[in-house]
């Protein structure tokens, strides 16, 4: 984290009362507090305009560490808890700014020190703080590095992404922002990278002559519930297309990075979005559904006539030699009958079939199946022959489960990850901003066709289904299915 005579870091917090820190990034640091992961002595303040003083805020995160962590140990609570302090203050007020810089200040006894800032606030309000750490000098890294984190959306659109950027880099340089999709870093999301190219027997068939199809499925089985006020003015698009989705396309179609430093990762990242062909006007009603589930116009602050989707699936083309002509589907959706997020390789089928089957012993595509959450694994589906029947044959699984392989309690939140990473100054699993400017490149147009006359109809579906009907007729141009 820095040289051997630097001070533990200091972690800040702006929007320190709100829900995120209460039930991610509080509980976060203790688990790495806990495992010994951090320096026993890492300062946290949080930063909001509540008015709690040091006492009332260790209380107030004391609560959500024991509800959201799934092993509270008192001892080991009471010794992070020493290191946690607040101060209450406005994000446009200079004054307060300057009270936390002073605190901070005798925090650390006035000795260099690393600084990570979270923006754990709302959107709207990530320049008014960058602005204020730049006029208050807390950004400068005279005495200790200082490091950004982001927290997503990143902008609304293509504009005001681009406007974001600029703001916080009018303060900080782009090697000192880390900006956070918590689904990369989900160990199982990690894993994609781990299983493409430390394994073999899968890199030389990863490509155009053996892949059928790609399936990314990011689906809920909650409604919007209290984000209403905010998925009126999102969608799903912005919500999980733009970021999540096309995040872990990368990560799927990427070629082998030289390294795995943070430049190289994301730069194989950037090569597949940038060859990533915007979907047309012309073919959006044939690639592109929309859909929302009956009963949203009726959720707390949602227009009466809001059109504003809760369900998409598209198809996307990655225009590259690997991948020319394979066809990525990508589906989200609230208000599902299940939860579950995964990846889905479906290979082709053998380019001669040797056996005669039909009905439930036909022969099914092979698919290799991520399973990034609930249920953590991998499963590969395969032919086999079924026993005492002549020549019939029958899908089966060969099945990993990182619970039964590692134990249930293996799999840390994406939180502990990345906070450490951010820490340690190791970028490789945030977003860089042309990535976040390539993604909203390929959103943006989707976003303006929806909105015109000739758009694809906004389709209607029941909550605890699967979704509407026309994301299964998307596929079947490929004669496929969801997996």
């Amino acid at each position: 984290m820095g040289g051997q005579d630097e001070l533990a870091p200091s972690i800040v917090i702006f929007g320190a009362s709100g829900d995120l820190t209460s039930r991610k990034l509080i509980p976060a640091l203790y688990q790495l507090h806990r495992k010994g992961r951090i320096p026993a002595d890492t300062r946290i303040v949080g930063f909001a305009r509540t008015d709690y003083s040091h006492a009332a805020f260790r209380l107030h995160a004391s609560e959500g560490v024991q509800q959201f962590s799934s092993d509270f140990d008192e001892a080991a609570w009471l010794q992070f808890a020493a290191n946690l302090y607040y101060s209450s203050g406005s994000p446009s007020s200079t004054a307060d700014f300057q009270r936390l810089s002073a605190l901070l200040s005798e925090l650390e006894s006035r000795q260099p020190a690393g600084r990570v800032y979270y923006l754990a606030t709302p959107p709207s309000l990530y320049t008014d703080v960058v602005s204020m750490l730049g006029q208050t000098d807390m950004h400068r890294q005279s005495a200790g590095w200082r490091r950004l984190i982001v927290e997503k959306p990143f902008g609304h659109d293509l504009v005001s992404a681009h406007e974001l950027d600029a703001r916080v880099h009018d303060v900080f340089a782009e090697d000192q922002v880390y900006r956070i999709d918590h689904y990369l870093g989900k160990e199982t999301v990690q894993n994609v990278t781990v299983f493409r190219f430390a394994n073999a027997i899968f890199e030389p068939i990863w490509n155009r002559n053996y892949v059928d199809n790609v399936q990314i499925s990011v689906l809920e089985s909650v409604t919007v519930g209290h984000r209403a006020g905010y998925y009126d003015t999102a969608g799903v698009l912005r919500d999980i297309f733009q970021n999540h989705l096309l995040q872990l396309l990368a990560l799927i179609a990427m070629e082998p990075p030289a390294t795995l430093n943070a430049d190289a990762l994301r730069n194989e990242k950037v090569k597949v979005l940038t060859a990533i062909q915007p979907v047309p006007h012309s073919q959006l009603t044939r690639r592109v559904v929309r859909g929302q589930y009956r009963g949203y116009r009726d959720e707390p602050n949602v227009a009466p006539d809001s059109t504003t989707p809760t369900f998409a699936a598209l198809e996307l083309y990655v225009q590259n030699w690997r991948w020319q002509g394979v066809p990525f589907y990508l589906r989200s959706g609230k208000g599902l009958v299940t939860k579950k997020t995964q990846i889905a390789v479906q290979f082709k089928r053998p380019p001669h079939l040797l056996f005669d089957a039909d009905g439930e012993h036909s022969m099914k595509p092979n698919v290799l199946v991520m399973e990034i959450q609930p249920d953590e694994g991998i499963h590969l589906s395969f032919q086999a022959k079924v026993p005492d029947v002549g020549i019939a044959m029958q899908s089966v699984d060969f099945d990993f489960h990182y619970a039964s392989a590692f134990g249930s309690g293996a799999v840390p939140e994406a939180y502990e990850r990345l906070l450490l990473d951010a820490l340690q100054g190791d970028a490789s699993l945030f977003t860089r901003s042309d990535e976040i400017e390539l993604s909203w490149g390929l959103i943006d147009p989707i976003l303006h066709g929806l909105s015109q006359p000739a758009a694809p109809p906004l389709e209607f579906y029941d909550v605890g289904s699967t979704g509407p009907a026309g994301a299964d007729l998307l596929l079947q141009h490929s004669e496929s299915e969801w997996v």
